[in-house]
């Protein structure tokens, strides 16, 4: 198994160190000061800071690096100086720009970012570091007028190492913020949910040993109930030093020295294991330890398997009664971030019965996996490789693996992740294929531990529409066959619904990942009104026993828990800029579909007990 460590050496000049995109574990374990908080901005729509040929700031090897608005002052007055962040507007972070400003609702572009910080460590030697939760889609990042380095991708973390960069008092960090959408993109151009921009996720300083553990792994040893196998992963200087692994509720622990590239692996067995699961998800304490540095967490222990067309969780089948959900928070209509943000999304799945949920369509924050942990919620996670992507770019593929990379680096230790995801509605052609098929290779190469899939779509014979076929060539990779089907809203009525029919061609368990039909809260009507609360309550009724009689099926995330912000739904009066298929309105009400759902799950629930 590979341990995901990435850190690119982006040094200013011989004497700083600066290196970019580091994992680090547990950040919120770690001794961190929190940057949060009101940020001067700088709305740029022209990009004038980032292309102004005048003011491009050059790296040690003469190339230029871009963007020139670093918190500079005129140092006379013959020196014209267009811009001051002091005197400018504030933006909360973490948060989208979009809900915060009635003039940023629309808006696609650049913003910079600048905050001031003190810094002071705790020991000479430590290291220091700036993360960032995640920040909408590309970042430039900047301190003290150094250029740190560019990331890419909207959704998962980043950090760069600042050691020998940060003073003592008076730190400016700077960050652009551009959130265009790109043909050569993850995601492309058209997406169905709202192109949120800013630093949407925390931004921390992050306090380090010399040398520290990077990365860790926890999980079952393949093919056992009772044996941990361990992962540890050290950077630094002093890499060959001793690795102590610690869980205290199982009274076990061992310790060992890294090699040379400072990698330990472990394996232990306690005397019992009490496994994670829905009905009980236990989670117990791991400490780990490498000279200076300790790390705590809680983790749970699981297996999850397919076999034929069944899904095995710690080798019992299990049905997956589950709900789609995007980030965002309905009630405020902005990007969702927190922890209490997590708890009321998870907490409304709960209420419907669910025991697994689908979060679509990219790396939710990490906030959603840890509740899901405590609850006994499984998930479903996923990258934003959705509808066209550019197939053949080669710079396209090494994004999409990059985030699938950070995303199963950062959530590797949540008993509840199940799935990885590589893909969302993506049309069938060779080229597609391969590049999906390559993103499977990266995944399982990372972790074989987890269940791998994408939502296929599914097409329907020409001369009998109500006849549904599932042939779609890259489900010969995935472990579960999953696939989005709508009939009853988009080209039929819910009646149609009665006369489905199908044909899947591979021997896999078989995952619905979307269903469903919009309805606004609080609108009734007869049910073949659409968008009545009726119309949709009837196409759940009909979809689930319709569902039910499909050989090898295991489970389905209808579309989806809440409304959410998309700028494809215009209709006056009725959308408003909102897709409608939630089963809980914006205003956290939940429709009559909610009902339906959560009666057929108790059901289920009692079915497979």
């Amino acid at each position: 198994m590979k341990i995901f460590l990435l850190l690119v050496g982006l040094a200013a000049n011989a004497a700083v160190t600066a290196r970019g995109d580091a994992v680090i574990a547990d950040v919120f374990a770690r001794q961190v000061t929190s940057l949060n908080g009101k940020w001067n901005v700088i709305i740029d729509p022209y990009d004038t800071g980032y292309f102004d040929y005048r003011r491009q700031p050059y790296d040690a090897g003469g190339k230029v690096t871009g963007g020139y608005a670093l918190d500079h002052q005129a140092k006379d007055k013959t020196e014209l100086v267009e811009y001051n962040f002091d005197t400018s507007p504030t933006l909360n972070v973490p948060g989208d720009w979009n809900s915060q400003d009635a003039k940023l609702f629309y808006y696609e572009g650049s913003v910079w970012y600048r905050q001031k910080f003190d810094a002071q460590k705790s020991t000479p030697d430590h290291r220091l570091f700036i993360y960032f939760g995640a920040v909408n889609y590309e970042a430039d990042v900047y301190l003290n007028g150094k250029k740190l380095g560019k990331h890419i991708g909207g959704f998962t973390p980043f950090a760069y190492e600042v050691t020998g960069l940060v003073k003592e008092k008076g730190n400016s960090l700077v960050v652009r913020v551009n959130n265009n959408r790109h043909a050569e993109g993850v995601p492309t151009v058209n997406t169905d949910w709202w192109n949120y921009g800013g630093l949407t996720r925390d931004v921390l300083l992050v306090e380090t040993p010399a040398t520290f553990i990077s990365n860790f792994s926890t999980r079952l040893k393949a093919g056992t109930t009772n044996t941990i196998a361990v992962s540890v992963q050290l950077d630094g200087d002093e890499k060959a030093q001793t690795v102590s692994v610690r869980f205290p509720m199982l009274k076990i622990a061992a310790e060992m020295k890294a090699d040379t590239n400072g990698l330990a692996r472990f394996e232990l067995t306690p005397a019992s294991l009490a496994l994670w699961s829905s009905e009980s998800p236990t989670l117990t304490e791991v400490e780990i330890s490498a000279g200076a540095d300790l790390l705590k967490d809680r983790v749970g222990f699981r297996s999850i398997a397919t076999s034929g067309t069944e899904v095995l969780l710690n080798g019992k089948k299990v049905f997956l009664r589950g709900i789609c959900i995007h980030e965002e928070n309905p009630l405020e209509g902005r990007r969702a971030w927190s922890e209490a943000d997590a708890r009321q999304l998870l907490g409304w799945a709960k209420e419907l019965g669910c025991n697994f949920v689908r979060l679509a369509h990219y790396p939710h924050n990490e906030h959603m996996a840890r509740v899901a942990d405590e609850l006994g919620i499984m998930c479903w996670e996923e990258i934003p490789v959705y509808w066209t992507i550019a197939w053949t770019n080669e710079a396209t593929l090494a994004n999409a693996k990059s985030q699938l990379d950070a995303l199963i680096a950062r959530d590797q230790n949540r008993a509840s992740v199940i799935v990885w995801s590589v893909a969302n509605e993506t049309p069938v052609s060779e080229a597609r294929t391969k590049f999906l098929k390559a993103l499977v290779d990266e995944a399982r190469s990372l972790d074989n531990s987890r269940l791998i899939s994408a939502a296929m779509e599914v097409h329907s014979e020409p001369n009998h529409p109500d006849h549904k076929i599932v042939d779609d060539a890259f489900g010969e990779f995935t472990d579960l066959l999953s696939f989005n089907q709508y009939t009853g809203w988009y080209g039929s009525t819910p009646d149609a619904i009665d006369r489905v029919t199908w044909s899947i061609k591979y021997h896999k368990p078989v995952f619905i990942s979307e269903f469903g039909a919009d309805a606004k809260q609080g609108f009734h009507a007869d049910a073949l009104t659409r968008f009545s609360e009726e119309y949709q309550a009837d196409v759940f009724r009909r979809t689930l026993p319709m569902l039910d009689k499909i050989p090898g099926w295991v489970g389905c995330t209808p579309w989806i828990l809440c409304d959410f912000r998309s700028p494809r739904r215009p209709l006056p009066g009725i959308q408003d800029g909102w897709n409608r298929k939630g089963v809980v309105g914006q205003n956290g009400e939940k429709k009559m579909a909610f009902e339906v759902l959560k009666n057929f799950y108790a059901d289920k629930a009692k079915e497979t007990k």
